[in-house]
């Protein structure tokens, strides 16, 4: 007989008289055109499931505060103020209880079994000439299952696990499910997911116009594709992981690679710790913006659907669906009368991720160059993905900095953007041992130069060009032109990698040729400084693949750090790494658990983190 605790979180998510779907009213920005209430939905007919589905969204809504919270208040980004609410403090310290506001399995199982319930019940045979209309929908409520089981696991290890649909309290008492870990729960879904990839329910649905405008409603559902990218990635399946990635990246995804890159200036100077006329003597005049580049920072501030790939829209205000509070935990006051930055500050940037962003070098083109040369050098400038993220003011009177996160005023939570599926895909990759490849997503971006034997990328092994163009195609004959430009001018928009979003000439292209070895950025620099700090900290660093592929991953989650932070994903992440860490078992089969602990040391937390049973919440 299932426990009483459990019983009471299945209980919750029982699907009533169509419950979920009614909650859609005609104040809601999940509104449909139709002012149709839905009980007990029918799901025979081509558009009837649409309300139900909004109704699957509008879980995700609710879920959607707790997902962002547990990820970074536990993590190694952020600290507390004497404003923190005390349910954030608990995450921090690792003292929450299940009294915790923020911990709640209901969330996820309202979305799971009324998941369940469209599933058993949706008509996928119904047709409009030789489609099958509702199948992208049918998949797309698959992946939700599958990502809020997912994120279960993540959150508390083991978990129940059903797929049927539960409609009444008999169901409960009269059912026995099994508690499941991430392992069983792969083992479960993926082999029903893997039918949908490479096919053409593999694309997300698209709703329409729904209100309000700024909703995209392409990015509601999350492909399939990547959904079994990070289970697999999740459960150490490197290959299937990166498989997948690369499936949804030249079968997919929209054909726009353009880079997010983000310009720097002597004012950007003032974000990462310095002065306004600290530039380096050799600072050209001409190369504060890459050419032919988007503003990172454009991506927190719009539509900036070329990155996007989910993301959670909340409401503009509680009377028009559901609200919520993360944007107020940073500092902005957005469902105020007159909304607008606050001091009461419940979280900040902590002192690691500043030294982080401080602490990185940006590439510049130097006076010396010239039309025939073009010469790349480094300062210790910092990455200006910080000074997009965050607004600083300091009072003159008290010397006293405030700091605002910017990048969390839209009432949005991002659960995939397009950046970070390719650094999911550089962790796999380098896992398998290609950590070349790994490197050049960070470096170069993916393009024609990584496979390329003459005038390519130098620092791409033979063995790993040829994975690129057969194994894991990305760069075959038949996909190098989705990632290959047409014109010069397309070009300068394409060759660059993530970690240029904010330190600048990090790849070898410029201008319109590519010069191998041009950016003072290689893997063999960078891994080895990597593999330096290491050994400084008191391990016994060799120079074997294995050492090289466990700086990489270091390196990879530096970048997560830069490119995602505050996005709701980093303790999920270190605990992953940190379990990959521990299986590898290069230096010491608890390597990773002290590696994560070391990283969270600064929050004094009130439980023993090289301890991987006390990454995981009360189950409630």
């Amino acid at each position: 007989m299932i426990s009483l605790n459990i019983r009471k979180y299945l209980a919750a998510g029982l699907v009533c008289c169509g419950i979920t779907a009614a909650m859609t009213s005609c104040e809601d920005m999940l509104e449909t055109d139709s002012s149709r209430q839905v009980f007990d939905p029918a799901m025979d007919l081509k558009t009837d499931s649409v309300f139900y589905a909004l109704g699957i969204l509008q879980g995700m809504q609710q879920l959607a505060d707790q997902y962002m919270f547990q990820g970074e208040m536990r993590g190694d980004l952020v600290a507390t103020t004497d404003y923190t609410d005390n349910n954030l403090r608990q995450l921090a310290d690792f003292t929450a209880t299940a009294a915790n506001k923020y911990d709640s399995a209901y969330v996820y199982y309202r979305v799971i079994n009324n998941c369940n319930y469209y599933i058993a019940h949706r008509d996928t045979t119904l047709r409009t000439g030789a489609s099958y209309v509702t199948m992208r929908e049918y998949v797309g409520v698959k992946a939700l299952r599958a990502w809020a089981y997912l994120q279960l696991t993540r959150t508390y290890e083991k978990v129940p696990f059903y797929t049927e649909p539960l409609t009444k309290i008999s169901d409960i008492d009269n059912g026995t499910f099994p508690e499941l870990d991430m392992a069983g729960v792969v083992s479960r879904l993926a082999p029903d997911l893997e039918q949908y990839s490479h096919s053409d329910y593999a694309t997300p649905p698209d709703f329409g116009k729904v209100s309000p405008v700024s909703i995209l409603p392409a990015y509601l559902f999350i492909p399939v594709d990547v959904v079994l990218g990070d289970m697999y990635l999740e459960t150490g399946q490197y290959d299937k992981a990166a498989s997948h990635y690369v499936t949804w990246l030249t079968e997919v995804a929209t054909p726009n690679h353009t880079a997010y890159l983000q310009s720097y200036t002597r004012n950007t100077r003032r974000f990462t710790g310095g002065r306004d006329n600290d530039l380096p003597g050799d600072w050209s005049n001409n190369n504060g913006q890459l050419a032919g580049t988007t503003s990172w920072a454009a991506i927190f501030t719009g539509n900036a659907g070329n990155d996007y790939v989910t993301y959670i829209p909340m409401a503009p205000s509680k009377l028009q669906g559901v609200a919520s509070s993360i944007p107020l935990a940073y500092g902005f006051d957005y469902y105020a009368n007159n909304s607008g930055l606050i001091n009461e500050i419940q979280i900040v940037p902590s002192q690691s991720y500043t030294q982080l962003a401080n602490n990185t070098d940006f590439y510049y083109i130097t006076t010396a160059s010239n039309e025939v040369q073009t010469v790349v050098s480094y300062s210790k400038l910092g990455d200006t993905r910080y000074q997009s993220t965050v607004r600083e003011d300091e009072d003159a009177e008290t010397n006293i900095t405030t700091v605002w996160v910017t990048k969390t005023q839209e009432p949005r939570v991002l659960l995939y953007r397009r950046s970070m599926v390719l650094l999911h895909l550089a962790e796999a990759f380098n896992r398998l041992g290609m950590y070349d490849a790994a490197f050049a997503i960070l470096k170069d971006g993916i393009n024609r130069y990584l496979v390329a034997t003459e005038g390519g990328a130098r620092y791409i092994s033979p063995a790993t060009r040829q994975a690129l163009r057969n194994t894991y195609p990305l760069l075959s004959e038949q996909n190098i032109s989705k990632f290959d430009a047409q014109t010069p001018s397309e070009a300068r928009s394409y060759y660059y990698g993530v970690h240029a979003h904010g330190s600048g000439y990090t790849s070898d292209y410029t201008g319109t040729t590519y010069q191998p070895g041009l950016s003072p950025y290689q893997p063999d620099t960078i891994i080895g400084l990597k593999m330096a700090e290491l050994a400084q900290q008191g391990f016994s660093v060799g120079t074997t693949a294995r050492d090289s592929i466990n700086a990489m991953e270091d390196i990879i989650c530096d970048e997560m750090a830069l490119e995602a932070a505050f996005e709701g994903s980093r303790f999920f992440d270190l605990c992953r790494l940190a379990r990959h860490k521990n299986a590898d078992g290069l230096y010491g089969a608890n390597y990773g658990s002290l590696w994560l602990a070391r990283k969270l040391d600064y929050k004094k937390p009130k439980k023993d983190l090289t301890n991987p049973q006390n990454w995981y919440l009360p189950f409630k």
